[in-house]
């Protein structure tokens, strides 16, 4: 015998609860080593999972926690389907939130001048994101600052996996990793020596959009649109033709005039033919500049005539690069105009830049307004409207372009040859499997719109070093033509401590000598490698060989242009494939304004309060209910729809295991005999079971969380709430059909009750794993998954619909004593039951379960030309008498 009944050795609790199962679950698995990845396999056996590595500044939100669930249900469906899983977590601790993060909590800045210290302690511990203003920041040396950006990501990595763990994430927490520790370093820089000597990254002086807060240069896709309030103001250049007219343009950048280093219109445009090849002089200035004609152009803006500026937009780089324009920057790194413009030469127009250098670009503005205002060059009235400016995604203030010499890689951005780089990295976005299809087309149309490569370096700290070195000619000039590069056996290397080959340390930064790069790889060319990290490319070949390419990358839509891409491009460019089969793409959370959630914006909400009231079963389930691809409201509501559908299945699994035993399935394919499932009734609920794991199989097999828990949830309820109400007096014996009935419904309840847990198991984790327990040996985790072959075998022959045709039939018998104010243990003692003919047959075969659970003593069957279930001649009886409860 098979029992239904709990094991021997368990112990149910009187009051089945969701509390305290976290922590008692995690503990076990971890002592059992539970979901580890086994290293003796071969790659058919392997499931990998390319995870995201959150970025360790701060805390979680509950995006976080929704994203990762999604995850989690997918590594343990395909564990379930005997896949050996390796599922690593990642943490990605470099850049900029954790600089910013360290400058705030422990109230320092970084000054690279500055000796190390190493007795250093920081002025304070525990400072909140915005209290430590720069001005009050201690300045400490880049490697002091370097210690205590590892010393927090180390306390921020243990509070996140402390979440995770609560979470029930069954990641193998020996496959974690950083984005910043020794193997990370070595692993990021050998990629792009080897990117460097294939001639994939190269360096450029050339205008780059730059953030002046953090005083870094931006990557395209790090870049967004905000709308912003502006103004076109009209300025007049002087013609030099001598007839001493103006030509107005119109311009939101009138700070920029001093660097206007051409007018420009479309070449078709009538109103300018005349001016092309000429030249006029700039207002306030007096700066000579040539008009000339680019397609760019465009009429309808403005005054449809253009002054180009080095720089104020993107067109501005592109026609001066392709008018060979000079260069005339007056913005600095900081934000601030440069002290001199050499080019101005009369006494007016170096007077008035005088009153520009050192100035903020917004004070720059209001000042040559007001200049332009005075001097009558300002036209017109000024045009107020809004329009998109360009912001770094974790910035504050309006981009500027500056130019600078930085490192980038080829990602096909300036590739547009037929069957170049672009072309083929669109051809990898579609032979990957998109999940859900639509998404390609969003990668598809990022690559398409690149305008340039990808530009990785970055003037910070906290980060991977670019591994190189400059040699320093003999007059003290360096030279970044003569790039020094260590062996891969050196790796990794910090170029400002370590020495390059056939140098000392004396000479550094001397004559002769040597220079180290300053600058650190951009996060993202550091995290575009997670695949290779985690399956340890640079440091176990053999593992790499197991995992790589992984199967999966679930990630969040807004992503896809940066970190999905990126890692397209870094393996497509070191291994020549895919870095994974598949894309699971997640959407947003969105408040209840409908807008995202996220840190910058401060309307998220943190998980650990979440996950105590409601449970992480409850929070899990509001997670695996949102379709893949959609932004999906923050919703309370649908976690306390969790947290009951957890709690039933601890309610509903202790209630049926009071049934008694059922005959063991003496094939092992299933809790029960399945030979023993006789009544009808008992059928054609497997039949349902069985066309229920199809469905969820199918979706799993997709990647379809939400349909797989769609599919199986209406049929657990009605489980509950019908079949097991229908057969709970004939599984204790109380019924015509005796033993061989008993045996029936205590198999089927076996039977239905070990499929589901199983089918609830990737989602709802501690609870399945906690009634697991009370029954079986084990874990419900490790099992396989159920199939829908067994199921349908014992119920052959039989209607699945004669389950719905008595389930309704119950319902309309309860409606009877619902609508009458009574008991459900009030008896029936007459009812017609009115249906069509195949529901009436229906009811005929379990029409002893349904006399049962009625309490009915006289059911009367009558066959109809109806698709309802409709009673009459009802007759109630009396009541039963209530039991007053013994008190104490």
């Amino acid at each position: 015998m098979t029992d239904i009944a709990p094991r021997p050795d368990s112990t149910i609790p009187d009051r089945p609860s969701l509390e305290g199962l976290e922590e008692k679950w995690d503990g076990v698995w971890s002592e059992r080593k539970l979901y580890a990845f086994e290293s003796d396999t071969t790659r058919e056996q392997v499931f990998s999972i390319d995870t995201p590595p959150p970025t360790a500044s701060g805390s979680l939100h509950v995006g976080h926690v929704f994203g990762y669930s999604q995850a989690d249900m997918i590594a343990r469906y395909q564990r379930m389907r005997g896949k050996n899983v390796f599922y690593p977590l990642g943490w990605d601790d470099n850049g900029l939130p954790t600089e910013r993060r360290v400058q705030n909590y422990f109230g320092v800045r970084c000054d690279p001048s500055l000796p190390y210290d190493a007795d250093f302690t920081p002025p304070q511990e525990g400072g909140d994101n915005k209290s430590s203003k720069a001005a009050n920041q201690l300045p400490v040396s880049r490697r002091n600052f370097i210690e205590l950006c590892e010393r927090l990501t180390e306390i921020d990595e243990k509070s996140f996996e402390d979440v995770f763990r609560t979470l029930g994430l069954s990641v193998d927490w020996n496959h974690s990793y950083q984005t910043i520790n020794a193997h990370s370093r070595a692993t990021s820089q050998r990629a792009f020596l080897e990117n460097l000597e294939a001639g994939q990254a190269y360096q450029a002086e050339a205008p780059t959009m730059w953030d002046v807060t953090y005083r870094t240069a931006v990557a395209q896709a790090e870049q967004e649109d905000r709308d912003r309030e502006g103004a076109y103001h009209r300025l007049g250049f002087t013609r030099t033709d001598g007839t001493g007219e103006k030509v107005v343009i119109a311009t939101t950048r009138p700070e920029l005039l001093p660097a206007c280093v051409a007018l420009v219109a479309h070449p078709d445009d009538e109103r300018y033919q005349a001016l092309f090849g000429t030249t006029v002089t700039s207002p306030l200035f007096d700066v000579e500049v040539p008009v000339l004609a680019h397609s760019l152009a465009q009429p309808d803006k403005g005054a449809g005539i253009a002054m180009i500026c080095t720089f104020g937009d993107a067109n501005d780089v592109t026609w001066w690069r392709e008018l060979e324009l000079p260069t005339r920057s007056v913005v600095g790194r900081d934000g601030r105009f440069l002290p001199e413009a050499p080019w101005i030469s009369t006494p007016e127009g170096q007077e008035r830049y005088a009153e520009l250098a050192g100035l903020t670009v917004f004070s720059a503005q209001k000042r040559v307004v007001e200049m332009a205002t005075e001097s009558g060059d300002l036209t017109g009235e000024i045009e107020k409207i809004s329009h998109p400016v360009k912001f770094y995604e974790n910035g504050d203030k309006p981009l500027e372009f500056v130019t600078s010499r930085q490192w980038y890689l080829t990602n096909g951005g300036r590739d547009q040859s037929e069957g170049g780089l672009r072309d083929a990295l669109i051809e990898r976005g579609r032979e990957l499997t998109w999940h859900p299809a639509y998404m390609e087309s969003r990668y598809r149309n990022w690559v398409e719109g690149l305008a340039g490569d990808w530009l990785i370096s970055r003037q910070r700290f906290f980060g991977v070093p670019f591994p190189v070195w400059y040699a320093v000619g003999e007059g003290g000039e360096t030279d970044y033509g003569t790039v020094l590069t260590p062996g891969l056996e050196e790796l990794p290397i910090d170029p400002t401590i370590d020495v390059p080959a056939g140098f000392t340390e004396e000479q550094r930064n001397r004559p002769g000598g040597f220079v180290a790069d300053p600058d650190i790889l951009d996060t993202w060319a550091t995290s575009s490698l997670t695949p290779q990290l985690a399956g340890g490319w640079n440091s176990d070949p053999g593992l790499f060989d197991t995992v790589y390419p992984m199967d999966v990358r679930p990630q969040g839509h807004d992503i896809i242009r940066t970190w999905l891409f990126s890692t397209i491009v870094r393996s497509h460019l070191q291994q020549d494939s895919l870095p994974w089969k598949h894309a699971s793409i997640n959407g947003w959370i969105l408040d209840p304004d409908r807008k995202k959630m996220s840190k910058s914006k401060g309307n998220v909400v943190t998980p650990i309060g979440l996950l105590e009231q409601h449970g992480s079963d409850g929070v899990r389930y509001w997670a695996g209910r949102a379709r893949q691809g959609v932004d999906t409201a923050f919703d309370e509501g649908q976690m306390k729809i969790g947290r009951r559908l957890a709690i039933k299945i601890l309610n509903a699994s202790k209630f049926a295991f009071g049934f008694g035993q059922a005959p063991a399935d003496p094939a092992g394919r299933l809790a029960a005999d399945p030979a023993a499932v006789t009544e009808p009734l008992d059928r054609a609920l497997l039949a349902q079971l069985g066309k229920v794991v199809e469905q969820a199989t199918v979706a799993f097999d997709d990647m379809d969380y939400a349909r797989a828990l769609e599919v199986t949830e209406p049929f657990f309820w009605a489980f509950c709430d019908d079949y097991i109400e229908l057969v709970k007096e004939r599984a204790h014996g109380n019924s015509p059909s005796g033993e061989a009935g008993a045996a029936s419904a205590r198999a089927a309840l076996s039977i239905s009750l070990e499929v589901l847990l199983r089918l609830f198991a990737p989602v709802i984790v501690f609870a399945t794993e906690e009634v697991w327990s009370w029954w079986r040996e084990g874990s419900v985790h490790t099992q396989p998954w159920p199939v829908a072959e067994p199921l349908f075998d014992a119920a052959a022959g039989q209607d699945a619909s004669l389950a719905d045709s008595v389930a309704q039939a119950a319902i309309s018998v309860r409606r009877i004593k619902s609508d009458a104010k009574v008991s459900q243990k009030t008896p029936i003692l007459r009812v017609k039951v009115i249906a069509s003919a195949p529901v009436l047959a229906h009811l005929e075969a379990a029409s002893a379960d349904l006399t049962a659970l009625g309490r009915i003593e006289s059911l009367e069957l009558v066959a109809a030309e109806t698709d309802e279930i409709l009673t009459e001649d009802v007759e109630l009886g009396e009541p039963p008498v209530k039991t007053p409860r013994a008190k104490g």
